[in-house]
């Protein structure tokens, strides 16, 4: 069933000259209940821009442009007694509700969507330190969000919650009586992973959860997500620039470059079959433990800036495979399945499928084998430009 569902989100920094920055245009996905979904990409990708939108928290100058956010839940105040909308709701155009009980997230106001915060979609955000209070007991801010929600719940059953939530994480209960200082970095990543299940929320936002951390504890890191998943049934949308970490935890994801999604789909698919320009050579800049004699190809030259971009493919200018047709406009997501199997190029919304926005996606089996010279992307004359 689907928890998710992301449609044409489309989201503007506006910038003191009247312009505005692009960073995030026409993205689509979902995620499913109980899945692990991942959005990589380089930084500036708009990979965060996208998770912060997704519950109003943008910086002041971000907002939305267009598109929907569908989520599964139901305001408190438009639930009936089962926690389903009320028909009233639903048949008032003035609420952004569905039949099926999904609610548009973008259309809520702030004050609505204080309401789906932590309890239906919890955020553990890029800087552990930023997000503790360094004046407060860890233990006390894990309270504060229980009792913020569930305000039936005494003080003293958040405050054993909130211990029970550490040491699930690896952390001793006692330990919630000390400040954000005495833990060390790891520790800090685990206790915001504990407070943003303090209120057992349906959808988890992972921004970049092993960022800084040694490759030790970054495994430990996504072992303990992987095991709150289980155990809660939670789904997490993961975000980050390290593909190994999609490689270890995700089952579909999508690669994104300058505010598009390049290539999407389930995660062997896009791992064994890659089928974008682009994330062959993110795959390129990776090292593998199974290559040791591998050599690393970066990607030559600098991501697009997004102001104002014009219509045409965001990677062309970093691309060694663009074509004419890329300078006058994205492309759109084709089917790489049907590409592969019958050389038909084929336009797809099908979320589940395995999806590319590149022109040449007829001409894979050389795009892949081209993609691990270096040449190809150091060759400014080759054929191809």
């Amino acid at each position: 069933m689907t928890l998710l569902d992301v449609n044409d989100l489309s989201i503007r920094y506006a910038v003191d000259d009247g312009s505005a920055v692009h960073a995030s245009d026409g993205v689509d996905f979902s995620v499913e209940r109980g899945e692990t979904y991942g959005l990589v990409g380089e930084s500036g990708c708009g990979k965060t821009t996208l998770a912060k939108s997704l519950v109003h928290l943008l910086d002041d100058n971000g907002y939305i442009e267009r598109g929907e956010v569908w989520f599964d839940t139901t305001l408190p105040q438009w639930a009936d007694e089962n926690g389903d909308p009320e028909q009233s709701v639903i048949d008032d155009p003035d609420k952004p509700v569905r039949a099926d009980g999904k609610t548009n997230l973008a259309a809520l106001s702030n004050k609505q969507i204080r309401d789906v915060r932590w309890r239906d979609i919890a955020i553990i955000p890029q800087s552990a330190m930023n997000a503790l209070n360094p004046v407060y007991k860890v233990g006390d801010q894990i309270v504060e969000a229980i009792l913020r929600h569930e305000p039936e719940t005494t003080a003293e059953a958040a405050d054993d919650r909130a211990r029970d939530l550490l040491e699930r994480v690896g952390i001793e209960p006692e330990r919630a009586d000390d400040y954000a200082h005495q833990f060390s970095g790891g520790m800090k990543q685990r206790a915001v992973i504990a407070m943003a299940m303090a209120c057992g929320p349906d959808l988890l936002i992972a921004d970049e959860p092993t960022t800084a951390l040694d490759v030790i504890i970054q495994d430990r890191i996504l072992e303990e997500l992987e095991t709150l998943q289980e155990e809660f049934g939670v789904s997490i949308l993961v975000i980050s620039h390290d593909i190994s970490v999609m490689a270890e935890i995700c089952d579909r994801m999508a690669v994104m470059y300058g505010g598009k999604v390049m290539e999407a789909g389930p995660k062997e698919e896009i791992f064994e079959r890659t089928a974008n320009p682009y994330t062959l050579g993110l795959k390129n800049s990776f090292p593998t433990i199974t290559a040791t004699d591998q050599e690393l190809v970066s990607i030559p030259g600098t991501p697009p800036t997004l102001r104002d971009p014009d219509d045409g493919c965001r990677f062309r200018d970093r691309c060694p495979f663009a074509v004419e047709e890329c300078h006058a406009s994205h492309p759109p997501m084709y089917d790489v399945e049907a590409a592969e199997s019958t050389g038909r190029v084929t336009e797809t919304t099908d979320d589940r499928a395995h999806r590319s926005a590149c022109y040449r996606i007829g001409e894979l089996d050389r795009l892949r084998t081209d993609a691990v010279n270096e040449s190809t992307w150091t060759d400014q004359t080759i054929e191809s430009r």
